[in-house]
């Protein structure tokens, strides 16, 4: 019988965090409320550390507040003027 190769213990790598992701350049600091007219009301938004906060609810993205007020799919940056279309600031 062929000797048998020593056994071999790897110690386990330590689990890293996630990386967070980068902080999108468009998106003011957290703190800061966004205001915007729309259909004649005055809507506030403040945004967060992770999330914004619109009409008592935490919402994950621009997008998804913008679909809360309106009803229907929009992009978020474009909805509150945080971009232009076209990519220019």
């Amino acid at each position: 019988m062929p000797p048998r190769a020593a056994a071999t213990t790897t110690s386990p790598r330590p689990s890293l965090p996630p990386t967070p992701r980068p902080a999108d350049p468009r998106i003011p600091c957290p703190g800061t409320v966004l205001t915007r007219r729309y259909k004649g009301t005055t809507l506030q938004i403040r945004i967060l550390e992770r999330g914004f906060a619109f009409d008592g609810q935490v919402y994950p993205s621009l997008s998804a507040v913008a679909k809360a007020i309106t009803g229907s799919h929009c992009n978020g940056l474009l909805f509150f003027r945080l971009t232009h279309r076209g990519g220019q600031p």
